[in-house]
C-alpha cells in the first residue's frame, strides 16, 4: 500500500458511514494518531472539524427551536462536547479504524474519550474540505440524529446547577481540585474533588479534567442537593 493510501476496510467504513472520500491522503491523515510519528496526523483537521461541528449543530438548533440564546447555548455545549463526540464515534465503530501505535493502543488509546472525540472531529474537517459545508452539515445532523432528537443538553450542566444551588442556599462557591492524574497523555485519567465549605465533597474520575469536574458536580448534587 502506497504512503497516504487508505486501508480498503477503512475506506469502505467511511463511505458506508456517509463520508464522501476523494483524496485518500487527506482521510489517511484524519485517521492517524500522532503516536505513529508521521508527517501528517489528525490534529489540524480536528481543529477545523470542531468548528464545522459547532456550526452544523447551531444551525439545527436555531431552525428547530424557538428557545432563547441561553438555552440554545446550553444544548450546543452538550451536543458538541468531547463526551458526545466520543459517544457518536463508539456508536459508529470508529475505534478499529484509527491508525495508532501499538503502545498507545495497548495503553487504551482506542477507547480514549479524547482520541475518539478528536478523530471524529478530524473526519468532519476532512468532509468539509472535500465536499463543502452543506454536505458536512447534513452528515453531522444525520450522525448526531439520536442526540439531537433525544433532547440531550436540555438539562443544565451539572457545574452550572451546582453553582446555582450553592448561591441559592447562601453557600460558598464550589471548589474543584485535581487530586490525581494517571496514565499516558493520550489516555490520561483525571480525578477531581469538588467541595463546598461546611456542606461536603464528592469525587469522580474521567478521561478529561472537564468531564471529571462535571461528574463530580453531578455526584455532589445527587448526594447533597
Amino acid at each position: 500500500m502506497s504512503a497516504g493510501a487508505l486501508d480498503p476496510e477503512a475506506r469502505l467504513w467511511l463511505e458506508q458511514t456517509g463520508f464522501a472520500v476523494g483524496d485518500e491522503a487527506l482521510w489517511h491523515a484524519a485517521l492517524t494518531h500522532g503516536s505513529l510519528g508521521e508527517t501528517k496526523d489528525y490534529e489540524r483537521l480536528e481543529f477545523l472539524g470542531d468548528r464545522v461541528l459547532g456550526l452544523a449543530v447551531a444551525d439545527w438548533l436555531y431552525r428547530q427551536s424557538e428557545a432563547p440564546e441561553g438555552r440554545l447555548s446550553q444544548r450546543l455545549n452538550a451536543l458538541v462536547s468531547r463526551e458526545m463526540c466520543a459517544t457518536v464515534a463508539r456508536e459508529l465503530g470508529l475505534a478499529e479504524h484509527i491508525r495508532i501505535s501499538k503502545q498507545a493502543s495497548a495503553d487504551g488509546g482506542r477507547d480514549s474519550e479524547n482520541i475518539l472525540g478528536d478523530v471524529m472531529e478530524s473526519l468532519l474537517g476532512a468532509q468539509f474540505i472535500e465536499n463543502g459545508f452543506a454536505l458536512a452539515r447534513d452528515l453531522v445532523q444525520e450522525l448526531w440524529r439520536t442526540a439531537l432528537d433525544s433532547g440531550a443538553g436540555q438539562r443544565k450542566h451539572p457545574k452550572s446547577a451546582l453553582q446555582e444551588w450553592a448561591a441559592g442556599n447562601q453557600r460558598r462557591p464550589p471548589q474543584y481540585e485535581v487530586t490525581d492524574r494517571s496514565g499516558p497523555d493520550h489516555a490520561a485519567q483525571f480525578t477531581v474533588k469538588v467541595s463546598i465549605f461546611k456542606v461536603g465533597e464528592a469525587e469522580a474520575t474521567a478521561g478529561s479534567k472537564s468531564e471529571a469536574e462535571r461528574e463530580a458536580a453531578r455526584l455532589f448534587m445527587e448526594k447533597y442537593g
